[in-house]
């Protein structure tokens, strides 16, 4: 294989913090008396597979080709980002159904930090993986130093 362009390393990063994310729901000292990790949310197993899938959809997008990578983060991240928004603005994300199964959500039944806090991942991920996929894409390749 060539070297590896910066995009495709760039998602070797993203399947490894999320492989990252699937294995600290396990470690008992993440998780508060509740089961919440971080004490701000509750993952089930469907948010580890989406996690998981996540992590393998990258891992693979690096190792097919720089244009897998760029198509990975321009989906993977507007989805992402979409679903931090949403969980902002309404206090249901899209991807675990929350949105379908509680709809919007008022100020009492989540608060505002803790909505702020819980959807930050999202939108922190998903918002790099935008710029990744958008921006970062189009920057013209740097010659390689001899």
């Amino acid at each position: 294989m060539t070297h590896m362009m910066l995009i495709q390393k760039l998602a070797i990063a993203y399947a490894i913090l999320f492989f990252a994310v699937v294995a600290v729901g396990y470690v008992p000292a993440f998780n508060d008396a509740g089961g919440n990790l971080l004490g701000l949310f509750s993952l089930q197993w469907y948010d580890d597979l989406l996690h998981a899938f996540s992590g393998v959809w990258a891992l693979v997008a690096a190792f097919v080709s720089l244009r897998a990578s760029v198509i990975y983060f321009r989906l993977f991240g507007a989805v992402y980002l979409f679903d931090g928004i949403l969980g902002l603005l309404t206090g249901s994300g899209c991807l675990d159904g929350g949105i379908f199964i509680d709809g919007f959500r008022s100020l009492q039944d989540v608060e505002l930090p803790t909505r702020f806090f819980a959807n930050l991942p999202h939108i922190v991920i998903g918002g790099f993986a935008v710029w990744v996929g958008f921006r970062l894409a189009r920057r013209p390749a740097r010659p390689a130093l001899a």
